[in-house]
């Protein structure tokens, strides 16, 4: 799909990009404040939904997702939507202040408390991690900073086909972070630290056990008091061990295929994509996948209106980690390319995409899309019940990159 720059020209017009009093959003549709601009953020508000909705609606109907929330705010507009339902086959719509499990954009909380950790002298980025673990493979070689922008070149343990066959078989199973690690630390490392970037979803469970163990506190603590509270998520939280339940209200998730054939191609037979398309073949729920499979790598549950008030703390401001680390800290993600929102580039437990920085994240029955851009003061939030479309690529990602494309002046 397709919209004219015409289109996005006339939509600017009305205000979506053009700095001005910010729309208010509460649960299901548009709070106007009692000013006389209120009128003016309505329209733009208005403006911006009509534009969104249909590349939102076909990404989805194209990619057989379930259900789906949708964030936008701009300097003059915030729209907000629900698509889908919670439950396939029923009608039970998807709410906007459902919750959902966010994946990695966890990894950003916990890079996060490791710059405060930083900031407050009990961290060093360049501390090699055999100072605090004795049994990481190239553990004198491996800094916090490489944890945290994935250069430390250690094997990420979901790669392992005996782990992934156990996810599959085992969905119930309570994964201990030292079971995890081990798993990592039982195959060669990718390369010699510092030399290539390879993303593993060890670098921040084992980041995080660093973490307890300079702090005496685990990570759903410091998570808890360090971020979700002093910002007001009252909404985002990060499970306890064994507790694989989604709290209401919630969506199912779902995933096409398995994990085991995942580690091949998400993309599946072209017979069973033809089946996904017409209903014959329908993906499963693994909702109650229990997140400790993940651990801090990406356990989090949060609505989209909460990690659009965490994205913009995280990157508009330096009340986190501090001036002098924030500086450093989105020097390390600087977009490759302004115009590009495919063109990635990682960070210091950040990513950029184009002119969006935050991060995304992809586990089994969800996907995640949270960016926002200090230059235009524009977020996106996209979240999704499914990982992968049946042909291939993330939902949340194919909808933020093309509202990029609509939003953010060349």
């Amino acid at each position: 799909m397709t919209f004219s720059h015409n289109a996005i020209r006339s939509c600017t017009r009305l205000g979506v990009i053009a700095v001005a009093c910010a729309a208010l959003v509460s649960g299901g549709g548009y709070q106007t404040p009692d000013r006389p601009e209120s009128d003016r953020g309505t329209a733009a508000s208005t403006a911006l939904g009509r534009l969104a909705e249909p590349l939102v609606r076909h990404t989805l109907d194209t990619m057989l997702v379930p259900g789906a929330v949708v964030y936008v705010r701009t300097p003059a507009a915030s729209w907000q939507q629900a698509f889908g339902t919670r439950v396939l086959g029923q009608d039970d719509p998807v709410r906007v202040d459902d919750l959902f499990r966010v994946g990695s954009t966890t990894k950003t909380m916990v890079g996060t408390v490791a710059l405060q950790l930083v900031r407050e002298g009990k961290l060093g980025l360049h501390d090699p991690v055999s100072r605090y673990r004795g049994d990481v493979p190239n553990g004198d070689d491996i800094t916090i900073a490489e944890l945290l922008n994935m250069r430390s070149g250690l094997f990420s343990y979901n790669e392992n086909p005996s782990f992934a066959a156990a996810m599959d078989d085992d969905p119930d199973r309570v994964w201990d972070p030292d079971a995890l690690l081990r798993i990592g630390f039982a195959s060669s490392p990718y390369f010699a630290p510092g030399t290539d970037f390879r993303y593993s979803n060890t670098n921040t469970v084992l980041l995080a056990a660093v973490l307890e163990h300079v702090t005496g506190q685990d990570i759903r603590t410091l998570l808890t008091q360090r971020i979700f509270l002093p910002l007001g998520l009252s909404k985002t939280s990060y499970p306890a061990p064994g507790d694989a339940a989604l709290p209401p209200p919630s969506p199912r998730g779902y995933l096409y295929g398995t994990n085991t054939a995942a580690l091949t191609s998400v993309v599946l037979p072209d017979s069973q994509i033809a089946m996904a398309r017409t209903g014959a073949l329908l993906p499963t729920d693994v909702t109650n996948l229990d997140p400790s499979w993940i651990g801090a790598a990406g356990s989090t549950i949060s609505t989209a209106q909460d990690l659009a008030t965490y994205v913009r703390a995280l990157v508009g401001g330096d009340e986190l980690i501090g001036q002098v680390l924030q500086r450093e800290r989105l020097a390390s993600a600087a977009p490759l390319d302004r115009l590009d929102p495919a063109g990635i580039r990682y960070g210091l437990g950040l990513e950029s995409f184009g002119p969006m920085i935050g991060h995304d994240g992809a586990i089994p029955g969800f996907q995640t899309f949270m960016g926002y851009d200090p230059v235009t003061d524009i977020t996106i939030i996209v979240l999704c019940t499914l990982r992968d479309g049946p042909a291939g690529g993330r939902p949340a990602n194919e909808i933020a990159y093309g509202l990029v494309r609509m939003l953010i002046p060349e």
